[in-house]
């Protein structure tokens, strides 16, 4: 309770048109953080190392020059 009494007593001492800036900004991190998924639940959604084994395909030939760069190699 002290920080918000703390914040009250210096909200106080600002002019009106800070005071509706200190508001808008609070809005802000109440929305921000009301739609943050929980840490705990980030890290189980979150696939581990290997999760894209055998989905990717790269070419033989991916190191080789291309055809249409030969005139300015």
């Amino acid at each position: 309770m002290m920080r918000e009494t703390a914040i009250l007593k210096n909200l106080e001492k600002l002019p009106e048109s800070v005071k509706q800036a200190v508001l808008d900004y609070i809005e802000f991190l109440v929305n921000r953080y009301a739609q943050e998924v929980p840490q705990t639940e980030k890290a189980a959604k979150r696939g581990g190392l290997g999760i894209w084994k055998g989905k990717i395909w790269m070419s033989d030939d991916f190191d080789e020059p291309l055809e249409d760069l030969k005139d300015y190699m």
